[in-house]
């Protein structure tokens, strides 16, 4: 694999798995080290992560991995159902059967990351599943704007699904798993109505458990009387 491909990569896996955590510095000497490249091409992938919105640069400092604030967040929830449903549509849409066979092998991997309760796999192949269906869309508008959701989604998925610390957790994977498979099915039969209403309900799924790890439940104290 070409040196900046395998940097390009690992980069990104490192900041949607939170490795290199939000505003963390990315130091292009260290990674021109790392991969045994220049800093020019170092550099320009720098810049290009930056288009698609992996890292964050200002004018006489060090690239950062993109922020994730409280603005950032409110504008991913109103974002993220619009991007997800009409993708999804347009995936019904235009679905070939090379397309099909590509989505359910990366759904099996993401089976396969439930059942051996791998976090990091759970987390990357949910996002390449996501991403395949962008691909299947064919829309050169909505492309960009769902891999910049992506970014947040699975950084959002590492924070709170570490690992299933309750019942309802597990059957909420276990779920997901399922309205994976009836997107598949969706937009396989090129139902987009039907896709579009699957998607939804899947993003419903992540914003209740994302919501709550935004908005802790609070402490029951007891009042003094």
């Amino acid at each position: 694999m070409d040196k900046k491909i395998r940097l390009a990569e690992t980069l990104k896996r490192r900041i949607i798995s939170m490795e290199l955590a939000p505003g963390a510095i990315v130091d292009e000497i260290s990674l021109s080290e790392e991969f045994g490249i220049s800093r020019s091409p170092v550099r320009e992938l720098i810049r290009q992560m930056a288009a698609e919105g992996y890292l964050e640069l200002e004018a006489n400092r060090a690239a950062r991995v993109s922020s994730m604030s409280h603005q950032s967040l409110r504008n991913f929830f109103l974002a993220a159902p619009l991007v997800y449903i009409a993708t999804t549509q347009l995936a019904a849409i235009n679905a070939s059967s090379i397309d099909i066979k590509q989505l359910k092998e990366i759904q099996m991997l993401f089976r396969k990351a439930i059942d051996e309760n791998d976090l990091e796999g759970r987390v990357y192949y949910n996002n390449q599943f996501h991403l395949e269906i962008g691909k299947i869309a064919q829309n050169a508008y909505l492309l960009p704007s769902l891999e910049r959701l992506l970014i947040d989604h699975a950084r959002l998925g590492k924070i709170f699904y570490r690992q299933p610390t309750s019942s309802d957790m597990q059957e909420d994977l276990d779920t997901a798993v399922i309205q994976h498979d009836q997107i598949i099915d969706a937009i396989e039969c090129h139902n987009a109505g039907e896709a579009g209403e699957l998607i939804r309900v899947h993003m419903d799924l992540s914003r209740r458990r994302m919501t709550e790890y935004v908005v802790p439940t609070g402490i029951d104290v007891p009042l003094a009387y």
